[in-house]
């Protein structure tokens, strides 16, 4: 007598649905690995504009973003930081 009770089993449909779920979770999974990632070309969180960060400070006070005091203060904090770096 085998399975005493009847077809109690999962049918095809049942694992097709179960293969779904677990590449659907993987596939998640390793979107999710990718993009939290930094340097990654895929799409981290993280863009990169070529510019340095005093020609960006440098054009904020071209544009009038910033005034010169605030401008003075952060590009002598980044030029001590870029020293000390080094």
């Amino acid at each position: 007598m085998m399975g005493g009770y009847g077809n109690t089993g999962m049918g095809s449909l049942g694992w097709l649905g179960m293969g779904v779920f677990w590449l659907v979770l993987v596939g998640l999974i390793v979107w999710l690995v990718m993009r939290l990632l930094p340097g990654r070309s895929g799409g981290g969180t993280t863009r990169t504009t070529g510019e340095s960060t005093l020609e960006i400070l440098d054009r904020r006070m071209a544009s009038g973003e910033i005034d010169t005091k605030v401008w003075q203060t952060q590009r002598d904090a980044l030029v001590s930081a870029q020293r000390d770096r080094k």
